[in-house]
C-alpha cells in the first residue's frame, strides 16, 4: 500500500494526493508551516566549517579548501533562495475518510519538511506520505471503530 501519485516537482501549499487503502481515502496535504525559523536556525551545521568539532565540519584531506567553498556557496544559494520564497518548510497531513465521511482530518504528520528545495524534485513529500500511511490507517481505523461503537449503542437505546 502507497500512493500512486506523486507530488509534483513544484508544489504549492494545499495541493493533495490520494490513496485508497483498506476500504479507506487516504489524502497528504502540503500544509506550510508557520515557524519563521531561517534554515540556518533551523539546522546545527548549516553553514560549513574548517574546524573540526564544529557542525558543518566538511572533513580532512586534500581540496578541504575547495570542498569549503563549494559548500559555502551551496548554503549562500539556498538561504537567498528561501529569502525569496523559492522554497518554503512545510508539513505533510494525511487525513482519513470512508464512504465520504472523514474518519480523521489529522491521523498522522510530519513537519519541518523542505517544500521545492533548490536541486530537488519534491520526490521526498511523497516519500514522507507514505512513511506515514500506516499511522494514518490505525488513526482511520480507530475512529471507524468509534463511531460503530457509537452508533450501535446509540441504535441499542
Amino acid at each position: 500500500m502507497s500512493f500512486a501519485e506523486r507530488f509534483d516537482s513544484f508544489a504549492c501549499e494545499g495541493d493533495t494526493i490520494r490513496c485508497e487503502a483498506e476500504g479507506f481515502t487516504i489524502t497528504a496535504q502540503i500544509v506550510a508551516h508557520d515557524c519563521p525559523d531561517a534554515p540556518d536556525q533551523r539546522q546545527n551545521g548549516f553553514w560549513p566549517s574548517l574546524y573540526k568539532d564544529a557542525p558543518g565540519f566538511i572533513g580532512p584531506g586534500n581540496g578541504f579548501r575547495q570542498r569549503f567553498a563549494e559548500a559555502q556557496a551551496k548554503a549562500e544559494a539556498v538561504m537567498e533562495a528561501w529569502r525569496k520564497g523559492e522554497w518554503f518548510y512545510c508539513g505533510i497531513v494525511l487525513s482519513v475518510e470512508r464512504d465520504g465521511i472523514e474518519m480523521d482530518s489529522h491521523a498522522a504528520s510530519l513537519w519541518g519538511v523542505e517544500c521545492n528545495y533548490p536541486g530537488t524534485d519534491n520526490s521526498y513529500l511523497t516519500t514522507v506520505a507514505n512513511e506515514l500511511l500506516p499511522e494514518a490507517l490505525g488513526a482511520g481505523r480507530a475512529a471507524a471503530s468509534r463511531l460503530a461503537a457509537t452508533v450501535t449503542g446509540w441504535a441499542a437505546t
